[in-house]
């Protein structure tokens, strides 16, 4: 979990993990250089839960660097993703991790409700497809929160050192590996939309996924464009055709 002044969400992002229905989990906390009251939070909690751990950046390198450091860190052979703003569903780890374990699978993810800021539903983003590299170079369908994939298959995998798409990132990088990253339809999580110019976030997401195309990627300009193309016309898809059936 990577954070950074988060100190108005962190605590019920702990709580969702405190309250999974296994305990056999860590809980790295990456603090990238927070100056509100969010590493208090985190110390209270790993005061009263060996389980939790803090690790400190001292600056703000960037939420790669943070995610980075906890990836290193970690102990467990499931790599799993939560950021300081969303919550996981209380059997979110069981279910995910026995599906993985009954279908060998070496990467997974899952539907997630999408909330407001006080935690009001707003739609699901559903998903029930496997995806590869190339699918999912049109579009990103995995929710960084409820990504999990498994360091004795793969090896511990790393984002690229970027200020936005990281986890996009990454997800290619297992993909190009070979096989697919499989889904569980149902929701396991839920994703806290901020307020905020949603105009500028994109055009900002768009901007990064070309850099990884480009420059993570090393793809030709041409199917960097092509790819762009299904990026953008799933973007329109979803943000403006999907919820305008679903009313």
């Amino acid at each position: 979990m990577p954070s950074f002044n988060s100190a108005a969400y962190i605590e019920a992002s702990i709580n969702s993990v405190r309250s999974q229905s296994v305990g056999w989990w860590e809980l790295l906390i990456s603090d990238d250089g927070s100056s509100d009251a969010t590493l208090e939070y985190i110390q209270r909690f790993q005061e009263v839960d060996p389980r939790i751990r803090l690790l400190a950046n001292g600056k703000n390198r960037g939420p790669a660097h943070a995610r980075n450091a906890a990836i290193e860190a970690a102990n467990g052979r499931y790599i799993a993703f939560l950021d300081s703003d969303d919550l996981w569903k209380p059997e979110k780890l069981e279910r995910q991790i026995a599906f993985m374990q009954k279908y060998d699978v070496s990467f997974s993810f899952s539907s997630y409700d999408r909330i407001d800021e006080v935690g009001n539903f707003i739609n699901l983003h559903h998903v029930e497809k496997a995806v590869s590299y190339r699918s999912l170079l049109k579009s990103c369908v995995i929710g960084c929160l409820t990504a999990v994939y498994d360091t004795e298959k793969l090896g511990k995998m790393y984002m690229p050192d970027i200020r936005k798409r990281q986890d996009f990132g990454l997800w290619l990088s297992i993909l190009k590996k070979g096989g697919e990253a499989y889904p569980l339809p149902e929701s396991l999580a839920q994703y806290r939309v901020r307020t905020g110019s949603v105009s500028a976030n994109k055009m900002t997401a768009a901007k990064y996924t070309w850099s990884i195309y480009r420059d993570i990627e090393k793809l030709s300009f041409l199917s960097s464009a092509y790819y762009f193309s299904q990026y953008a016309a799933y973007g329109v898809i979803n943000t403006y055709v999907k919820p305008h059936l679903a009313r």
